[in-house]
């Protein structure tokens, strides 16, 4: 049985990576900087470039579930295995709190990826762009979002394919949740692409934090089935 507070929490961990936040701001401030007299392009070029993510996170989590799905014959076996995944994807979030470097594995983008990504977000100019970009974009995010979705996957490969339609939406819901909320706080002016980078890089250190002790306690759960 799959457990609604399991896949919630994978799915904030994910939410709250700081390559996602980053990418975002990236794409906030092109797009205020080719309309800054219009928020209106930059709110609908926001929501477009989330769009972008949420379908094609949604495409992968259905073919992940799916390879999983073979392993469904093990399934208690196979759920201790991605609860000791889980747990050591924590770990390195934790020592990312403890020794802080850019581009760590498994929990940002590397390093190398960087400039590329940077290059095409900031050619942004217009909602119809920031979804293009978007769907392009999904590949460079995939090393430092994809393992809490992987974890999440691998639970929801126990259930039938139209079984997984709804949890994946959920899932991927709450992954675009801090996208949809700082392109409303920009539209709004409730904070500044600035303020909210600002914050971001001051406490990076305390997001890889919470999401490795987040990490660390579902993988536990996961791998001793305290939430089936």
């Amino acid at each position: 049985m799959v457990s609604i507070l399991e896949i919630a929490g994978y799915a904030a961990v994910d939410a709250i990576n700081p390559c996602a936040l980053a990418v975002m701001v990236i794409v906030l401030t092109s797009l205020l900087l080719a309309n800054p007299q219009n928020k209106k392009i930059v709110l609908l070029g926001g929501f477009s470039f989330t769009s972008a993510v949420f379908i094609l996170y949604f495409i992968y989590g259905l073919g992940i579930t799916a390879a999983f799905g073979l392993f469904s014959s093990i399934a208690p076996a196979f759920n201790k295995i991605i609860g000791i995944f889980a747990i050591i994807l924590g770990i390195l979030n934790l020592k990312d709190y403890l020794v802080y470097k850019p581009g760590g594995v498994a929990t940002e983008m590397p390093l190398t990826m960087r400039p590329k990504m940077k290059i095409w977000v900031k050619r942004i100019t217009s909602p119809k762009g920031a979804f293009i970009i978007g769907v392009l974009v999904t590949g460079f995010l995939l090393p430092c979002t994809i393992g809490p979705y992987i974890i999440a996957s691998g639970i929801l490969s126990e259930l039938n394919f139209i079984s997984r339609i709804p949890w994946l939406l959920f899932y991927n819901l709450i992954f675009v949740l801090p996208m949809i909320a700082i392109t409303l706080a920009i539209y709004f002016g409730v904070s500044s692409v600035e303020k909210i980078s600002g914050w971001k890089d001051k406490n990076i250190k305390y997001l890889h934090l919470i999401e490795g002790l987040i990490l660390v306690i579902l993988g536990i759960l996961t791998f001793t089935g305290a939430l089936q």
